[in-house]
């Protein structure tokens, strides 16, 4: 089964890749590698959700903050790589604008992992960091960045 096939039996769809608000691409290919740039879950309205996962946001609407990150960064993989069914995803750093005292990090980027995986299966696996800030553009929850190697 597609990928393509594989979102719309979960009933998901991709969204417009975002346009980059400073001096910065949404991604980039260096011979069979994409990097894409970080993200957050923006919103169709263009908004995003805010706050200190761990103080005031749960690591529920955490997760599906990073599962909506991972829908945008799909759609930067398709448009840079021509297909989904032409991706592997690498790697991911994964940054939650966490409280001080939080420390489950991983549970919050798994939205993205997990999404990742139901889309792309074995493709979608990949190595990650899940980290920590004091603060993220926008205030938004999560920002994840990936790279991305393209298959023949």
């Amino acid at each position: 089964m597609s990928a393509e096939q594989k979102l719309k039996e979960l009933g998901l769809s991709l969204p417009e890749v975002p346009t980059p608000v400073a001096t910065y691409v949404s991604f980039k290919k260096v011979g069979d590698m994409l990097y894409l740039s970080g993200q957050g879950p923006k919103r169709a309205d263009g908004t995003y959700p805010t706050g200190k996962v761990g103080a005031g946001v749960s690591i529920e609407e955490a997760y599906e903050h990073a599962k909506q990150t991972g829908l945008g960064l799909l759609a930067a993989m398709r448009k840079g790589a021509g297909s989904l069914d032409k991706v592997e995803v690498v790697k991911l750093l994964g940054m939650v604008n966490a409280a001080p005292e939080f420390a489950d990090h991983p549970k919050v980027i798994n939205g993205c992992s997990d999404l990742f995986v139901a889309v792309l299966g074995e493709n979608g696996r990949h190595a990650r960091s899940a980290v920590g800030m004091g603060s993220l553009p926008n205030n938004m929850t999560v920002e994840i960045e990936a790279i991305v190697r393209i298959l023949p």
